[in-house]
């Protein structure tokens, strides 16, 4: 297989070099070498958590990044809202593209880990945490909206950590978002995970506010950040579907008043009625929780965490 500029991906050189061979690891295989004409060297390493994703590692200069593997040609499609998006520092970036002969290998900026396994390992955040992290991932989703992109299928697993310290996040996946033209933000698709799926997705046969649906999976994220758990939550689908469509979900008492206040403003059952994602930065939540001194009040955690991810599990889908 003969590729493009494999240097410029590891080195961040932008300049295209001579073709390199790349020998690609599957899922339970060796690493394999990536090599230029310079003898610059880099592994994939698959990374058993996250499908089609590996980390590319450069042998000399020991840095690292993220590689996904897109058929040749449905490449241009998945990196296009890359391209369309202008650069803002809680969206992932394109650091380079390397073409084969029925492959293309996207390179981005390494991560942290994700945050739906973050929160399942902390059980739930503490509110002042929550709001850090809570406001960097609607910036991202504003942003987005402002920029003509639709996210659809949006969730905490699309939100990985630029830091080691965990205090910054990106959006890491644009790959399946919607490109739509002016206010126009009708959908009809109806792929997405289950468990932040909106009401109007699953009562509707036509379309559907995409913005709206959006914000809605937004307050799901929300409610998990600080609950522990989904508010929608049943391991029998259709159960789940129909605690969604009622639109009914109970919020602990030790959630604060104004937390109460935005998850409500977002968990809408009537599209209209939601809060916009520029919008939802304004709420007040944000500076109250944020300010010095804040302290938030130490509870135990619920038994109904997060849930494993499990891919042989028949309902794994629906924890996504």
């Amino acid at each position: 297989m003969r590729v493009g500029p494999v240097r410029s991906a590891m080195n961040g050189v932008s300049q295209p070099r001579a073709p390199a061979l790349l020998l690609a690891a599957g899922r339970g295989t060796p690493a394999k070498r990536l090599l230029d004409a310079d003898d610059a060297a880099a592994v994939l390493l698959p990374l058993a958590e996250r499908e089609h994703v590996s980390r590319a590692l450069c042998i000399h200069t020991g840095r690292e990044l993220r590689c996904k593997v897109f058929p040749i040609k449905h490449y241009q499609d998945k990196i296009r809202p890359y391209i369309q998006l202008p650069s803002h520092r809680n969206i992932t970036g394109i650091v380079e593209v390397i073409l084969g002969e029925t492959k293309a290998y996207v390179f981005f900026e390494r991560d942290f880990g994700d945050m739906h396994s973050y929160v399942r390992s902390r059980k739930r955040l503490r509110e002042e945490e929550a709001a850090r992290l809570f406001k960097q991932i609607v910036s991202a989703v504003a942003h987005c909206h402002q920029s003509a992109i639709v996210l659809g299928d949006l969730k905490l697993r699309k939100f990985v950590f630029s830091t080691e310290e965990r205090t910054q996040l990106r959006l890491e996946s644009l790959e399946d978002t919607h490109i739509i033209k002016g206010e126009d933000d009708a959908l009809s698709d109806k792929h997405g995970c289950p468990a932040y799926v909106s009401p109007e997705i699953l009562n509707t046969t036509g379309t559907y506010s995409g913005k709206a649906a959006d914000v809605w999976s937004l307050g799901v994220m929300l409610y998990t950040l600080l609950v522990g758990r989904y508010p929608f939550h049943d391991s029998d689908p259709s159960a789940l579907f129909s605690k969604i469509r009622r639109g009914q979900f109970c919020i602990p008492d030790h959630i604060s008043p104004k937390a109460r206040c935005l998850i409500r403003s977002l968990l809408r059952r009537e599209p209209s009625e939601r809060l916009t994602a520029p919008e939802i930065l304004l709420h007040p939540w944000f500076e109250s929780v944020l300010e010095p001194g804040y302290i938030d009040s130490e509870v135990g955690t619920s038994d109904q965490i997060v849930p494993e991810y499990q891919e042989d599990s028949d309902i794994s889908s629906f924890f996504c």
